[in-house]
């Protein structure tokens, strides 16, 4: 399948161009000099992560997502948490590195979870434990600790492969399934083939170039399973572009406020229209979160006046304003008090209540 460029409609996507691209300044200038940059970085990875499952169909509360991040969920994760979860991590771990890391061949292998190279550079020489488990077993040898020499050489590797020392096998590694998979689904071709647009609308608007990358993306299909990743992509190239120096443009979340039918219209320039607005409303959404947050930041500084050094009020202002919603379990842990102290503290801010319950309450910025 043969992406076209030659017949892009520019006279018609100059203004929408402009329009995203200035309203994509402003807010990054605004994040640049603001103290809250970082708790609004935070709540716009939340509401990305869960925007991108809703663009795609599905359903993903905000409330469940923090918990899980978090760590103190008390259900088992669904699927589609588990992806909203991805989302997020793939937000961070973009916004994490150098700019153009995210587009980059590296980046992108990294990012479709095929990261490493050959094997035979990525195999580690054996480790300590493992060496000594090659030795012949003697005879007056106790057998529990030969059991507990064998238990440390495997947590010893398991460490080192999580901590990215070294690179599991191919040979360890799953195949991929077909009942999952469709075997016909060539993703490197079709990748070499976006990748390919990206070289070809190199002298594009940053702006233009973002809505026609993820245009093409999504008329590729480029991952069965991954839809989403193309739209972070979009994202990391006004950020290459340094069009978003201080963040990372949350595009799932404008272009939740866009008409399915506009997204998904069988007309390119519709589509890259919907795209332009997407992250126009995108950035708007970002100027006005800034501004609400400044103004409960400046309501919640009040309650400081009188209050000692030692006070855990500030801490608790940091965490509610990094975070959509905190429950007790959640200040508890980070302000280092008890479940009840958590209870009293959270009250003197005068946060809103979100779950109406008596027991695993939660609270967000009025």
């Amino acid at each position: 399948m043969r992406y076209e460029l030659s017949k892009l409609p520019l006279q018609t996507l100059v203004t929408p161009v402009a329009t995203a691209t200035a309203a994509l300044v402003r807010l990054d200038e605004r994040l640049n000099r603001s103290d809250l940059r970082q708790g609004c970085i935070s709540r716009a990875d939340f509401a990305d992560a869960c925007a991108s499952l809703w663009i795609d169909g599905e359903l993903v509360h905000l409330e469940d997502l923090v918990l899980h991040d978090a760590g103190m969920g008390i259900r088992a994760p669904t699927h589609e948490l588990a992806i909203a979860q991805d989302v997020l991590r793939t937000r961070r771990r973009i916004s994490g590195h150098p700019a153009g890391w995210a587009l980059s061949p590296e980046g992108l292998r990294n990012l479709r979870g095929r990261g490493g190279g050959n094997d035979a550079a990525t195999l580690p020489a054996p480790l300590p434990e493992e060496e000594a488990l090659s030795e012949p077993i003697a005879e007056d040898e106790d057998p529990l600790a030969r059991e507990l020499a064998e238990i440390d050489a495997v947590l010893a590797r398991s460490e080192a492969v999580l901590s990215g020392t070294i690179q599991p096998s191919r040979s360890s590694r799953q195949e991929r399934a077909p009942l999952v998979y469709e075997p016909g689904w060539d993703e490197d071709e079709r990748l070499e083939e976006w990748r390919a647009i990206l070289i070809e609308t190199d002298g594009l608007p940053a702006a233009l170039r973002a809505a026609v990358l993820l245009d093409a993306w999504n008329q590729l299909q480029v991952l069965q399973h991954a839809p989403w990743l193309g739209r972070l992509l979009a994202a990391s190239l006004l950020r290459k572009a340094d069009i978003t120096i201080a963040h990372l443009v949350a595009v799932n979340r404008g272009l939740r406020n866009v008409s399915r039918e506009r997204r998904t219209s069988r007309d390119r320039n519709t589509r890259l229209l919907a795209i332009l607005d997407g992250i126009g409303i995108a950035s708007e959404l970002g100027l006005k979160e800034h501004d609400r947050l400044l103004l409960a930041k400046q309501q919640m500084q009040r309650k400081l006046d009188g209050r000692r050094r030692s006070s855990k009020l500030p801490k608790l202002i940091e965490l509610v304003l990094s975070r959509p919603m905190v429950s007790a379990g959640m200040i508890a842990e980070v302000l280092d008090v008890t479940p009840q102290g958590a209870l009293k503290i959270a009250g003197e801010l005068n946060l809103r209540e979100l779950t109406g319950r008596g027991r695993f309450r939660a609270w967000g910025i009025v």
